[in-house]
């Protein structure tokens, strides 16, 4: 046991010490990204069986050197398990069927002795461990009115609102429906127009005529008109059970900008086959 431990130790300290040099050494921002550098986890896992087969082989061909001097000297050796049944036995007290002659009781029913067997301790513990936190319980949540689940659920909710708002209002990048603003650079808008293209030409066309979704080039909107509402309308979604998706999980809220100020470019267009228009006329407040 004590030259298993050693070993033991001495294969985590030559692993440590050569994840140590290697990060040393390595130029590699990560040097153990398995894609940026193969290599290096390839020589490690390598390393690492060399040394596990090294010292399993002489823990072998040490026990094995004891087993034959206690053969030799006439000693009989416990069973490797003889620590795991001392534990049981320690965590029970049950009796040996040899022993059990000392816990029969008098009782005898049909021949089915009773035996006076102890509560097992891990059994009488726990029972104790649920009495201490009973009574904690009682007095942390009964006598000194501590939160219960409900309370501490509204608090968590409540100040995970509170950063999410501090989060919006000191973010330079992060992009709403309330702070978006029309974008209007060539650059900006020929992203827009790709990313229109890729999702969104087959259910409105390519010129905004409209297919399975509403014309785009008219001045009736079905969720209203401007930077902001199209915004919105691209990133939740269209009505419910019907329309179309939202694009807040697959887009990022700078391209959703940017498709939504294409879209107003394509007002007043005239597409090559134009759907009958949806919604109401929307006109800027």
């Amino acid at each position: 046991m004590k030259k298993s431990f050693q070993s033991t130790v001495y294969v985590i300290f030559v692993i440590v010490t050569f994840i140590t040099l290697a990060k040393s050494f390595m130029v590699y921002e990560n040097p153990f990204s398995f894609y940026e550098n193969p290599l290096v986890w390839l020589a490690l896992i390598g390393f690492v069986l060399v040394v596990v087969l090294k010292e399993v082989v002489n823990v072998l061909a040490i026990k094995r050197a004891t087993e034959l001097q206690n053969e030799k000297d006439g000693i009989v050796p416990e069973p490797s398990n003889a620590w795991i049944q001392k534990l049981l036995k320690s965590w029970t007290k049950a009796k040996a069927i040899e022993e059990e002659q000392e816990i029969v009781l008098d009782h005898d029913y049909d021949g089915i002795r009773e035996l006076d067997n102890s509560l097992p301790p891990w059994w009488i513990y726990m029972f104790y461990a649920t009495i201490i936190f009973a009574v904690v319980y009682l007095v942390r949540f009964e006598v000194l009115d501590g939160d219960n689940q409900v309370v501490e659920y509204n608090k968590a909710v409540a100040e995970a609102k509170a950063a999410l708002n501090k989060y919006k209002a000191t973010a330079k990048d992060l992009i709403t429906a309330e702070n978006v603003t029309l974008l209007t650079d060539a650059k900006d808008l020929s992203r827009g127009r790709a990313v229109f293209n890729l999702n969104c030409a087959s259910c409105h066309q390519k010129d905004g005529g409209g297919s399975i979704g509403p014309n785009l080039t008219d001045e009736y909107w079905i969720l209203g008109g401007g930077i902001k509402n199209v915004f919105a309308t691209i990133s939740n979604g269209g009505r419910d059970g019907k329309g179309m998706i939202a694009w807040d999980k697959t887009l990022k809220t700078a391209d959703i900008a940017k498709v939504a100020s294409y879209v107003l470019t394509l007002q007043g267009s005239t597409p090559a086959v134009a759907k009958a228009p949806q919604g109401e006329i929307w006109t800027e407040e």
